[in-house]
């Protein structure tokens, strides 16, 4: 399973790809890295030019679903509307191309790769690297977090996407 994960953000948006590791085979890194805005740019724009980036990054590598990340509450509104922003515009994207999206929360991802939900960037970025073998971290952390994203939807995701995927074409209810 090849997943792609989306680490939501105006002015950085993560993004990653990883083939999953079927039974006795670790997951791999396909591709990580970052679509930035200007932050003073017209948001309008910077939409826009995330979502070229996302459409090229699914054409380039035609993932089996999309994980990301659910927005929670913060304290600074205008960063949070941002982010969903995004968010939506990736969940859009793959919408269109009919794969199955995923929404995880950051405590869920943490857990996932770390073993521990309030796990912090580093211990993220440290299990990434370990998981996948890479020599580098990846950076920023927004990248590490799409990889993130996307191993957390290896790992917990593919039934859920086999439920979305039923609901979609009229058959089973979740």
């Amino acid at each position: 399973m090849r997943v792609m994960g989306v680490d939501p953000g105006l002015t950085r948006c993560g993004l990653g790809v990883v083939d999953g590791g079927g039974a006795g085979r670790r997951a791999a890194l396909v591709e990580v890295g970052v679509a930035r805005t200007p932050a003073t740019e017209d948001v309008a724009i910077r939409l826009r030019d995330i979502s070229v980036q996302i459409d090229l990054w699914l054409d380039r590598h035609r993932p089996d679903a999309v994980a990301v990340e659910r927005v929670f509450s913060q304290a600074n509104v205008r960063t949070v509307m941002g982010t969903a922003q995004v968010g939506a515009v990736a969940i859009v994207l793959a919408a269109r191309r009919g794969l199955p999206v995923a929404l995880y929360t950051p405590s869920e991802v943490k857990a996932a790769v770390t073993g521990s939900g309030r796990a912090d960037k580093a211990q993220v970025t440290f299990m990434i690297s370990k998981l996948l073998d890479l020599d580098t971290p990846p950076k920023p952390a927004d990248a590490a977090d799409a990889l993130a994203l996307a191993l957390c939807h290896v790992w917990r995701g593919p039934g859920l996407a086999r439920v979305r995927a039923a609901v979609a074409g009229g058959g089973a209810q979740a």
